[in-house]
């Protein structure tokens, strides 16, 4: 994922800019960059590693020299970012989120149509932002380069697009990420989370469409492109991407965790007789805490995690360590879980590793029972637009691999509708099975209808594809 945040102030915007990056910590553990237009109309950026030191202590000593009042910054899962150009459209500086799915595809174009090269690689590939950049450069403004984009990238693709004279901001074709713009005396920002910017003294005043452009300046925001009608925004944003103080499209992520939880105890009524209720932090505390609230068994912390020096589950990239530091991080507290039933809700299974070793955790520690229960329906198709599982094949996700089991190599979407169905015979094989590989008690997965009940938002707007494979 990645977060992005942009300002366009009377004054000195560094500050706002500064801490309006740094919350979007969240979103990403690997690169922090930022731009801005100084004094002399220059474009000056600078972009840190943030893998193994928080975003904040790497850019604190940058910040006295960047000074200007418009820039634009990010914290990315991949490539560095902001890239600055020079090009026949000018000097800009370029931050994204997303993906092009066809992203070779794009780039034979761009080679064959007379592009040279492209010099910014990322881990030996392509850097992403570079690719839009070449591709915004086809066009004779920045406007017609940002709706070519918009036009030929198979995925998702949001982005600020920073020039001297204020700040483009771009949602992508169905929305699938947020742009948010706050407001204060003498200034505008934009923001992938809108609770970045409260704590500045912006208040919330517009979110953007589905495939809208503005230009964004100090005085205001200037629609360039009105807001598509279709929407797919995307539904993991409040399971798990977002902070909990985060709202997209007027529903809150605590909210609609509650939300959530209540669902899932509404639906689970009867079926288990647990002792208590815990949430595998951190997002799935928001789910427990809403499951204990409605079936009215008591709310508990059996592990706490510790944050201090590991606050990512998939920090550092690496599998292994990933699923290491996992267990390393989650403390037991042996007297909420000695002899006790417990009912764990996290917000999702991909693989099933860290859940496996987490619920092997609680019976090492004297848990009777552990009854699982994720926070949205089982995971059977890849996400192909926000790169979400980062899973190099869909045989990562425990769901598939469990049907291969049973349905051998080729398997036709058909077969994979039945086993997306609750209601079907192949739904429940495949649910009992992942709960007998992973030594669960009991398992149920939350029903794709009460989940998006959950947001209070119409099902047609929201992304539903890693569940049901439907676009």
């Amino acid at each position: 994922m990645g977060g992005i945040f942009g300002v366009a102030s009377k004054n000195d915007c560094s500050l706002d800019l500064f801490f309006g990056v740094d919350y979007h910590s969240h979103l990403g553990t690997r690169r922090g960059g930022i731009a801005v237009v100084n004094a002399e109309g220059k474009i000056q950026r600078v972009i840190h590693n943030i893998q193994n030191s928080p975003f904040r202590t790497k850019f604190e000593n940058d910040m006295e020299d960047l000074k200007g009042n418009i820039g634009i910054g990010c914290i990315s899962d991949f490539e560095p970012q902001p890239l600055t150009v020079q090009s026949h459209l000018g000097s800009f500086a370029v931050t994204t989120v997303g993906i092009a799915t066809n992203k070779d595809e794009l780039v034979e174009e761009i080679l064959k149509d007379g592009h040279t090269h492209f010099l910014e690689m990322s881990g030996g590939e392509i850097n992403q932002t570079e690719l839009i950049i070449a591709l915004i450069n086809k066009k004779d403004s920045i406007l017609e380069g940002i709706k070519y984009v918009q036009k030929v990238v198979k995925g998702s693709m949001s982005m600020l697009i920073l020039t001297k004279d204020g700040i483009y901001c771009a949602r992508d074709k169905l929305g699938r990420t947020p742009i948010q713009i706050g407001k204060k005396d003498g200034a505008y920002c934009a923001s992938f989370e809108n609770f970045a910017y409260h704590n500045l003294g912006y208040t919330d005043c517009y979110e953007l469409g589905p495939a809208e452009i503005v230009f964004m300046t100090a005085e205001g925001i200037k629609t360039l492109q009105e807001r598509g009608k279709k929407m797919k925004i995307c539904t993991f944003l409040w399971i798990y991407y977002g902070y909990p103080t985060a709202t997209y499209e007027g529903v809150n992520v605590e909210a609609m965790r509650y939300n959530c939880g209540k669902y899932l105890a509404m639906r689970d009524k009867g079926s288990v007789q647990p002792d208590a209720v815990a949430g595998v932090p951190d997002s799935g505390t928001a789910h427990a805490v809403g499951y204990a609230n409605e079936s009215g068994i008591p709310f508990t912390r059996p592990f706490i995690k510790y944050t201090p020096t590991w606050p990512r589950s998939f920090m550092p990239t690496n599998q292994e360590q990933r699923n290491l530091i996992a267990h390393m991080k989650l403390i037991p507290v042996k007297q909420l879980i000695s002899g006790r039933k417990i009912l764990l809700i996290d917000d999702s299974i991909v693989r099933g590793t860290q859940l496996r070793e987490t619920t092997d955790f609680l019976y090492q520690s004297g848990a009777k029972e552990v009854h699982i229960r994720p926070a949205c329906p089982p995971l059977v198709y890849g996400c192909k637009y926000l790169n979400f599982s980062r899973s190099k094949s869909e045989m990562d996700l425990i769901t598939r691999r469990v049907i291969k089991q049973f349905e051998g190599d080729n398997v036709s979407d058909e077969v994979l509708q039945k086993y997306c169905d609750p209601d079907s015979p192949e739904y429940a094989k495949m649910v009992e099975e992942i709960r007998k590989q992973l030594h669960f008690t009991s398992l149920r997965f939350h029903r794709l209808d009460d989940m998006l009940d959950s947001t209070g938002l119409p099902h047609d707007c929201l992304c539903t594809y890693c569940w049901n494979g439907q676009e």
